[in-house]
C-alpha cells in the first residue's frame, strides 16, 4: 500500500499493542508517523527505527495523557514536528481496570477518564488549527462500549462516551472537510488482554467470537489504516466493529 504518501500522522500509545502495529501500518501506507508514548522511551524509539530501516519517516513524542495539560503538551510537540498540516489523527492511548461496581475506586474511576476520554477530546482540540479539509480523525473504541463482557463497567463506559464523542466531533467537524470514526476491537493480544494468556481466558474469549483465534494488534491496526486513507472518503461519524464476530 502507498496511499498515505505525503500525509503526516500521529498515533497516540504508539509504543505496544495497536499503536504500534497501526505506526507501522500508516508507515508501510507512505505516512510520515510521530509515535507517541507515555512511558515506553524505548519502545517507541524502536517502532520509529523500524519504520526507517524499512525506508519511512518516524519520529517520536513523549506526554502523559492522564494529566489535565497533557493532551496541550502533546499536541504542542507534534505541530512543532509536522507544522501546520497534520492529515491522521489516531487516538489509540488508553487504560483498562478490571472491577466490579463495589471495587472501582474514585481514583481508578478518574484516571480511566482522564486517559480514554478527557485526553482525545482534547488533543482534537489542541490540533485543529493543523487539522482540515481531507483529514481523518480515529478513535479507538471496545466491543464492551456495546456488549457486557467481563468486570470492566467504568471501562466501559468510558468507550461509550468515545462512541458519543465521533457521532459529534463528525457532524461539527465534517463542514471542514475532517472525517472522525472509531474502531471498536474485540478481544486483542495485547497487554491489556493478559488473561488470554491462561487456558480458561481463552476458552472465553473464542466462546464469544465468530472466528476462532485470538486477534492480533495487526488485524486491528489493518482496519484504522483504511479510515485513514482515501478508500474510505465517505465514511464519518462510524463505529466500524473489528471482534471477530464477537457476542453477535
Amino acid at each position: 500500500m502507498g496511499n498515505l504518501s505525503g500525509k503526516s500522522a500521529l498515533v497516540t500509545g504508539g509504543s505496544r499493542g495497536i499503536g504500534r502495529a497501526t505506526a507501522l501500518a500508516l508507515a508501510a501506507a507512505g505516512a510520515r508517523v510521530v509515535v507517541h508514548y507515555g512511558r515506553g522511551a524505548k519502545e517507541a524509539e524502536e517502532v520509529a527505527a523500524e519504520i526507517r530501516k524499512a525506508g519511512g519517516d518516524a519520529e517520536t513524542v513523549s506526554g502523559d495523557l492522564a494529566e489535565p495539560e497533557g493532551p496541550h503538551q502533546v499536541a504542542k510537540k507534534v505541530r512543532e514536528i509536522v507544522g501546520e498540516r497534520l492529515d491522521i489523527l489516531v487516538a489509540n492511548a488508553g487504560i483498562s481496570k478490571a472491577a466490579s461496581i463495589e471495587e472501582t475506586t474514585l481514583a481508578d474511576f478518574d484516571r480511566l477518564f482522564a486517559v480514554n476520554v478527557r485526553a482525545p477530546f482534547f488533543l482534537v482540540q489542541q490540533l485543529l488549527p493543523a487539522l482540515g479539509e481531507g483529514s481523518s480523525i480515529t478513535f479507538v473504541s471496545s466491543l464492551a462500549a456495546r456488549s457486557a463482557v467481563g468486570k470492566i463497567p467504568a471501562y466501559a463506559s468510558t468507550k461509550g462516551a468515545i462512541d458519543t464523542l465521533v457521532k459529534h466531533f463528525a457532524f461539527i467537524l465534517g463542514p471542514r472537510g475532517i472525517r472522525v470514526n472509531a474502531v471498536a476491537p474485540g478481544i486483542v493480544d495485547t497487554d491489556m488482554s493478559n488473561f488470554t494468556k491462561t487456558e480458561e481466558g481463552r476458552s472465553f474469549a473464542l466462546g464469544i467470537q465468530a472466528l476462532k483465534r485470538i486477534a492480533r494488534p495487526e488485524d486491528i491496526a489493518g482496519v484504522i489504516a483504511f479510515l485513514a486513507s482515501n478508500d474510505a472518503r465517505w465514511i464519518t461519524g462510524d463505529i466500524l466493529s473489528a471482534t471477530g464476530g464477537s457476542k453477535l
